[in-house]
Parts: C-alpha cells; sequence; structure tokens
C-alpha cells in the first residue's frame, strides 16, 4: 500500500512498522481476519528486539485504516420499511441481571417480549423457560390484550425452544398449525442473523433499562409476590406505550380480528360409531372399543387430543389427527378380528394392525412360510398381546426372528410368559395387639397427666 502524503504529514512520530507493513499487508490480504493482536505477537516473535505489547494500539489503527481503504466489503444493513399490520414480532430477553428478587429469594426469570414493528407498541409476560407452550400461551396472551393479530409474525430460530421440544419438524409443524388457527403467517429469521428480528432485539434493551431505572426509583428489587412483580412490569409497558397511541391507532384500523375462539379451546362434535366400530371426527378417523358400536357420542377436539363422553363420562381419549389422517388401535377390533379371521387380508386399516416393526416382520415370515394359516397365527399373536403385554409379545418375536425360527402362536406365548418376572412371595408377619393396647392405654392417661 502506498500512503497518502496527508496521512504521512499527519504522523506525530516515526512509523515504526515501516519496513515489517508489506509483510503484515500480503498477510492481511491472504487472511483478512487476522486480528492486530495476532500480528502484535507475530512481530514480538519475529523481532523482539524492535516490537513490544506497548505498540499494539499503533498497530491497531494502522490496520483499520488499511482495511477502510483495502479491506473486504462490510455486511450493509437494509433498514426496513414499516408498514402498518404487516408484522408483530417476539422473543425471550433474560433478566437475571435485573437482580429482581421474590420474598427475599433470587427470582431467575426471563420477559416474553411481543411487539408491533410499526407503532412499537409491546407487551411482555414474565416466563420460566424457553419452550412450545410458553410460546403459544406468550403469543395467545399478547393478542388477546392487543385484540387484533398481524399478517405476519416473526421470531429467531426459536433454538432453545425447539431443543426444549426434542424434535424440530414436529415443533415447527404445530407452530404453523397454531399460527394458521390466526390466519398470520409465520416468518423467522435466518440462522446466525438476529439482527433479523432487530425490533424486538432493540426493544429488549429498552424494556429492560425502562425496567431497571424503575426499580431504582423504588430503591427495593424485592417483591411479595410474582403477581406483584408483574404488575409492576404492567405499569411500565402501560406508560411507554402511551406514547404510541397515534401509530397504534394506524395499525389497529389494518389488524385482522381475532378468531372467534381461542387456539387451545376444544372443537366440540356429535358422533355415532359405525358398525367398523369407528367414528369420524374433523375428516380424521378414529376407532373405538367395539362395545360402544351405536352409540351417540360427544367429542371435544382439543389442538393435540380428543376426548369422547358417553354422557358426563370420559371413555376415550387419544391423540388428534390430521384431517384424513387415522388412529386405529388393534385392542379395540382384535377380538372380533378373531373370531372373523378372513376379514385381515382385505381389511380397510389393517397396516395400523401392526404396533411396532417386529409385528410386521413376523407376519411378513408367516405369509412366506403359511400362507394359508399367516393371518389366524398373526392374529391369535395379536391378541395375545392386547390381552398381556405387547412389550413381552415384541421381544418374544424378536428373539425368535432373531434365531431365524418360525414366529408361531405356541412359540411365542410360551416365550412371552418365561419372560415375565416371577412373583415374590411375600410374607407378612401376624401383628402383636397387645402393643396397640399399651399404646392406647398410655394415650388415655396423657390428657390427666398434663392437667
Amino acid at each position: 500500500m502506498e500512503d497518502t502524503p496527508e496521512w504521512k504529514w499527519r504522523q506525530t512520530h516515526q512509523d515504526v512498522f515501516v519496513d515489517v507493513w508489506p509483510k503484515l499487508e500480503a498477510m492481511l490480504r491472504t487472511d483478512p481476519g487476522l486480528q492486530a493482536q495476532t500480528l502484535m505477537q507475530w512481530l514480538i516473535e519475529e523481532h523482539g528486539d524492535r516490537y513490544h505489547s506497548g505498540q499494539l494500539r499503533t498497530l491497531q489503527r494502522r490496520m483499520q485504516r488499511w482495511r477502510a481503504l483495502n479491506g473486504p466489503d462490510k455486511e450493509v444493513m437494509f433498514r426496513q420499511q414499516a408498514v402498518p399490520g404487516k408484522q408483530s414480532q417476539s422473543d425471550w430477553t433474560h433478566c437475571d441481571d435485573l437482580n429482581v428478587t421474590i420474598g427475599g429469594r433470587p427470582f431467575p426469570h426471563m420477559l416474553f417480549h411481543f411487539m408491533l414493528v410499526y407503532s412499537r407498541w409491546e407487551t411482555a409476560h414474565v416466563s420460566s423457560n424457553e419452550s412450545f407452550e410458553t410460546l403459544t400461551s406468550g403469543y395467545m396472551r399478547a393478542v388477546a390484550e392487543l385484540g387484533a393479530v398481524a399478517e405476519e409474525h416473526r421470531t429467531d430460530n426459536l433454538t432453545a425452544a425447539v431443543n426444549n421440544h426434542g424434535n424440530s419438524h414436529t415443533f415447527n409443524e404445530r407452530w404453523k398449525a397454531f399460527l394458521k388457527h390466526y390466519d398470520v403467517k409465520p416468518s423467522k429469521n435466518n440462522p446466525g442473523e438476529s439482527h433479523e428480528n432487530g425490533s424486538i432485539e432493540k426493544s429488549h434493551h429498552l424494556l429492560k433499562n425502562a425496567i431497571d431505572q424503575a426499580l431504582m426509583l423504588r430503591r427495593c428489587r424485592d417483591f411479595a409476590s410474582v403477581g406483584e412483580y408483574e404488575n409492576f412490569v404492567r405499569r411500565i409497558l402501560e406508560q411507554r406505550n402511551k406514547q404510541r397511541k397515534e401509530r397504534l391507532a394506524e395499525e389497529m384500523a389494518v389488524l385482522k380480528d381475532l378468531p372467534e375462539r381461542d387456539w387451545n379451546d376444544p372443537i366440540e362434535q356429535r358422533t355415532t360409531v359405525t358398525g367398523f366400530s369407528t367414528v369420524t371426527l374433523d375428516k380424521a378417523t378414529y376407532s373405538v372399543p367395539a362395545r360402544l358400536i351405536g352409540v351417540r357420542l360427544r367429542a371435544l377436539l382439543y389442538p393435540d387430543v380428543v376426548r369422547m363422553f358417553l354422557g358426563p363420562t370420559l371413555v376415550l381419549e387419544m391423540a388428534r389427527q390430521e384431517p384424513g389422517g387415522k388412529r386405529i388401535n388393534y385392542r379395540h377390533v382384535i377380538g372380533w378380528l378373531v373370531r372373523k379371521p378372513g376379514a385381515f387380508a382385505q381389511y380397510q386399516y389393517r397396516d395400523e394392525l401392526f404396533p411396532t416393526l417386529a409385528f410386521r416382520k413376523a407376519y411378513d415370515v408367516l405369509r412366506k412360510e403359511r400362507t394359508e394359516r399367516a393371518d389366524k397365527e398373526y392374529l391369535a399373536i395379536l391378541n395375545h398381546a392386547a390381552m398381556n403385554s405387547e412389550q413381552e409379545v415384541e421381544a418374544a418375536l424378536e428373539l425368535i426372528l432373531e434365531q431365524g425360527e418360525l414366529p408361531l402362536f405356541d412359540a411365542v406365548r410360551e416365550l412371552a410368559q418365561k419372560a415375565l418376572p416371577a412373583v415374590p412371595d411375600i410374607t407378612i408377619d401376624v401383628p402383636d395387639l397387645c402393643s396397640y393396647d399399651q399404646l392406647l392405654t398410655v394415650m388415655l392417661r396423657a390428657p390427666k397427666e398434663v392437667s
């Protein structure tokens, strides 16, 4: 690099790096990420008699100027034009540094923070963790308070919440289904790009600073209860939102209405159990015990579960299926299939009657080796699993298949019974009732002695 004369004129002391700068510049062009501290250490090791750590600041200034004139372009942030009603954002923010205590004890917590990008209207609620449950409950409380929803809702990648959930695909599908209930489009940051959720990120700092300042004025960071602390935060939010009334009014005019019911409110449906021992609820099929055939049931469809009632009595609960899905429990129909084994081969829901892969493999082997008796043998095995232990039957099937033997019912039953733990012999000694008489005598005398 050839320095400009102006830069040289502004030098107030000799440039100690003039001799080695061509080498340093070549290193920077090869690896632009090299830091001044790293190059300073290299100079000390290579030329210990000429350089020392006290010259680091000079080297930093030199490198800063070189990067400004010759270095790679830096990432450009593009300020986005906020559109009324377009987007809301949310995120959790840790508040341990506020040093809040409840009843004298430390209160580590987070705030679930929600805001509208255009008007900057915000709300927040105390949250103990990042999870699907606190995400959905936080969003529901926020939009219920607002009374409307934006067209789109943005979050970060929700890494912690997804990890707590255990399955990213299931989490994302449930989150999409949740926002679909509100007719809201989900969006999220690209990995590592927290600035894409910049409105809420900046508001985290401003809100926490406002809370901290209010705590200083209060001169006490201890609260009698979590509810008292939440009311304290609510008052701060109300004061901050007063400054946003005009822009909020603009936004409210274009925000979308809330749905008639909350996401977690159940949908009630009435259904009659068919002769196939099934019911159809929200276009999904569920099996029920055969004793309920012809009975009219009341069903409550929650986001994740379906509960069926006969009058006030809960008779069945199972995971809710998507429209078009099916949930067939082999225990509901196996008794009749054993009596009518010929119905198994073409049964509409036959694939649902293989509880695990071991059952499916066993049936395939039976079909290959004992075609004429495969259905009867398999149904007998399945019935034994329904009447006893599915896990023990599965273990027996796996062992028989590993040994290359034929998984016939008699062999499976015998092996499964051997696997059952023996019932231990328990001896209970007859108590000596005289000791109780003695204890009773002491207790009856006690009040007299005290008096």
